[in-house]
C-alpha cells in the first residue's frame, strides 16, 4: 500500500496527492498519515511546497468529504425509523432514540464534525452523519474545511521538518491512531452497555 501511494505521488505530483486524499476520504483504510507526511517529505527534494501541498490535499479531502455527505443525505432519519420499527425490537433502539440522535446532531454536529476530522478513521465517516442530520452544508463545509486544514498542515510540516525520517513519523501516528481506536472502542462499550441497563430498567 505505502509503495502505490509513494508511487502515485512522485509520478503525478499535487494531482496525485489530490487524487489520493479524495480517495482517503471516501474509503478510510487509505491511510492519510502516509499520503501527508510523504507530500511533505516531497518538497524537500521536488519542486512542491509546503503551502501546495497542504492545499490541495485539503480541497481533496473536502471534496472527498462532500461526497460522503450527499451519501449521507441518502440516509435519512426517517428511512432508519422505518429500519428501526422492523429491526428494532431486536437491537433494543426505539423511534424516540434515532430522533435523540438526531436532535443531539442538529445541536452539537458543527463542532462534532470539526474535532472529527482530527480523529483517524472517524474523521472521514463523519461526514455521513451530517448528511442524515441535513447538517447545513455551507456550515458543514467550513467545520469540515477547518478541522482539515489543521490535520493536513500538522502532518505536511512533520513530513518536510523529519526529510527522509518521514515513515518514522508514520509509525508514531500509527501509535496514536491506536490509542484513539482503543479509546473510541472502550467508550463504544460503555456506552452500550449504560444503553442496555438503562432499557433493562424501563
Amino acid at each position: 500500500m505505502i509503495n502505490w501511494i509513494t508511487s502515485i505521488m512522485e509520478q503525478f505530483g499535487y494531482f496525485g496527492i489530490f487524487l489520493l486524499i479524495t480517495l482517503e476520504n471516501i474509503f478510510p483504510p487509505i491511510p492519510s498519515e502516509v499520503i501527508l507526511t510523504f507530500g511533505g517529505f516531497m518538497t524537500t527534494k521536488t519542486t512542491l511546497s509546503v503551502i501546495g501541498v497542504i492545499s490541495v490535499s485539503t480541497i481533496g479531502s473536502v471534496a472527498g468529504a462532500a461526497i460522503l455527505y450527499g451519501i449521507g443525505t441518502q440516509l435519512s432519519v426517517s428511512r432508519l425509523e422505518k429500519i428501526v420499527d422492523k429491526w428494532g425490537h431486536i437491537l433494543r433502539v426505539t423511534k424516540k432514540d434515532v430522533q435523540r440522535a438526531d436532535a443531539w446532531f442538529d445541536k452539537y454536529g458543527v463542532w462534532t464534525v470539526f474535532f472529527c476530522r482530527l480523529i483517524p478513521l472517524i474523521r472521514s465517516l463523519i461526514s455521513i452523519p451530517a448528511g442524515m442530520s441535513h447538517m447545513n452544508f455551507w456550515r458543514f463545509l467550513i467545520f469540515t474545511t477547518a478541522g482539515t486544514i489543521i490535520w493536513n498542515s500538522i502532518l505536511v510540516n512533520i513530513g518536510a521538518k523529519v526529510g527522509s525520517s518521514w515513515e518514522k513519523a508514520v509509525g508514531y501516528m500509527d501509535i496514536y491512531s491506536n490509542i484513539i481506536y482503543l479509546f473510541l472502542a472502550v467508550f463504544l462499550i460503555v456506552f452500550v452497555a449504560i444503553f442496555v441497563k438503562k432499557r433493562v430498567k424501563k
